[in-house]
């Protein structure tokens, strides 16, 4: 059964999707592909640069790390472009959550799609990964997907 609201659009039209540019982000990727496909939505890629140049100059950031990153946005981007979802992307700099955080508050999509690194409970209280602490952080539904 498709979900769709009330007015029969779809549910999801709008899909913001967090990376950290690493081999754990295959899994959500490809499994915001189906979802995206099935509910016509679109698709933002977002990835938070950390480095030192990227928190203290912000987007005036730029080196190996930036470069690095908007190739990889670039690249995935392509992935669903070629699969025939629209897609966009998104670099920010500086604090994951606080920047992630801060996007969803602006932007207002509909889903948030976040891979975890799959520790066990008691690692995320102890720790308070990015995926949980923006999950308790904003009232869009967050889908949070454990890294293969």
């Amino acid at each position: 059964m498709m979900a769709r609201s009330k007015k029969g659009t779809h549910m999801y039209k709008t899909i913001l999707v967090t990376l950290d540019c690493t081999a754990t982000d295959r899994a959500i990727i490809e499994h915001i592909k189906e979802l995206a496909k099935a509910m016509q939505s679109r698709v933002v890629l977002l990835h938070v640069a950390t480095g030192a140049l990227a928190k203290y100059h912000g987007k005036n950031a730029a080196g190996a790390e930036v470069e690095e990153s908007q190739a990889y946005l670039d690249r995935v981007r392509a992935e669903f472009v070629a699969g025939g979802i629209p897609a966009d992307v998104e670099l920010a700099y500086g604090e994951p959550v606080k920047e992630i955080v801060n996007w969803i508050r602006q932007k207002k999509p509909d889903l948030v799609a976040m891979g975890t690194h799959g520790h066990h409970f008691v690692a995320d209280l102890v720790l308070g990964t990015t995926a949980i602490t923006v999950q308790h952080s904003v009232s869009v539904p967050v889908l949070l997907l454990r890294a293969r």
